[in-house]
């Protein structure tokens, strides 16, 4: 494949169907769908959904129209089979992983280079890390692994964080699709939640940074480090962290929401490393090899193996080095309107902390 083949993790997803774009009123949080071209909004007062676009008749009918959302309390036989393994996974004490590669097989958005993602990851956290591989669960679409649902990731993500204990070590890592969706509860500064695409996500919906704070960062007790490393678009905040280092002020910057709710700790600490910011895109490209994988997965894993005391600032900026040398000399990043992408690697925490401390998972 040419090294000029390169996808955005989630600038695939505007060729979905405006009609498959679900829509949360505010108000009463019910969901909805509706037609792609029809703006619609909730009034609080009158109690009805309005337009004011042209074909008013036609437009009101497509306005209430719903698709019939997933019953939340059903299971299939092979959801109900699934759950059961992964809750009957040990929680492992020491060192744990969680990892999940999306590849949206037969879709329009598929990505090449998630599978290798995930067993380069899987590689390093061994060979590097000292993780027992016994102490490693994966979430892939490859017939040795359970599929990344939403239920899968959401139940894998419970068994992460379960009876964590002083000493532990935690690893989550995502490879798959990114998006945003708007906020409507005052807890983003920028009013956007991030959000990661389980492989239902068109029907069971995504995955947003509230559920996933509140699943693997409010229960980690003192002495837990947690460390998400997050490859998709978006996904600047995916752990809804109250700090995010700023690396031109090298300084840390508060990212607390602005309702006030506690996105914190119990005690322990958690970092994530994502691939770019909020509001940038991140690349599933073969510009550094002839091997399709993401630029953050690659970036991050070649700063480790070069470096045996690499520290969390020499890893930042290595991966930004390597991200811009390559979109100078082999490959260019482009959105589908053909303007350049950014794609900038970030740390957020849940505390301040030393970047020059040594990178340890």
């Amino acid at each position: 494949m040419s090294s000029l083949d390169n996808v955005a993790k989630c600038s695939d997803l505007s060729s979905v169907s405006p009609e498959d774009q679900p829509i949360c009123c505010p108000d009463c949080r019910d969901v909805f769908w509706v037609d792609g071209e029809t703006p619609v909004q909730s009034s609080r007062d009158r109690g009805k959904l309005v337009c004011d676009t042209k074909g008013l008749n036609i437009r009101f009918k497509k306005m209430w129209q719903r698709r019939q959302l997933p019953d939340p309390n059903y299971f299939s036989s092979y959801e109900k089979l699934a759950i059961e393994m992964i809750r009957n996974w040990e929680p492992t004490k020491g060192k744990r992983a969680l990892l999940c590669g999306v590849t949206y097989n037969k879709q329009k958005y598929k990505l090449k280079g998630t599978n290798y993602d995930v067993n380069s990851m899987r590689e390093l956290l061994i060979s590097r890390f000292q993780f027992p591989s016994t102490s490693i669960r994966t979430l892939a679409e490859t017939d040795s692994h359970l599929l990344p649902t939403k239920r899968n990731i959401q139940e894998a993500l419970r068994w992460l964080v379960k009876d964590n204990q002083k000493g532990d070590s935690l690893v989550f890592y995502f490879s798959g699709h990114g998006l945003r969706q708007p906020d409507f509860f005052d807890d983003e500064r920028d009013g956007f939640d991030e959000t990661i695409c389980p492989l239902d996500f068109k029907t069971a919906g995504m995955i947003i940074d509230n559920e996933i704070n509140e699943t693997i960062v409010r229960p980690l007790v003192k002495g837990v480090k947690l460390h998400a490393i997050i490859d998709a678009c978006h996904s600047g905040t995916i752990l809804d962290l109250p700090l995010v280092f700023n690396t031109k002020k090298n300084e840390w910057s508060d990212n607390s929401p602005p309702s006030g709710v506690y996105k914190g700790t119990s005690g322990g600490h958690a970092i994530s490393i994502s691939a770019c910011e909020d509001n940038q895109l991140a690349a599933d490209t073969s510009a550094f090899s002839k091997q399709m994988e993401g630029a953050m997965t690659y970036t991050l894993r070649k700063a480790v193996e070069g470096n045996r005391r690499v520290t969390y600032a020499s890893l930042l900026a290595s991966m930004h080095k390597d991200i811009l040398a390559a979109k100078a000399t082999r490959f260019c990043l482009r959105r589908l309107c053909h303007r350049e992408r950014q794609q900038e690697p970030l740390i957020s925490s849940s505390k301040v902390f030393d970047l020059n401390e040594v990178f340890v998972l």
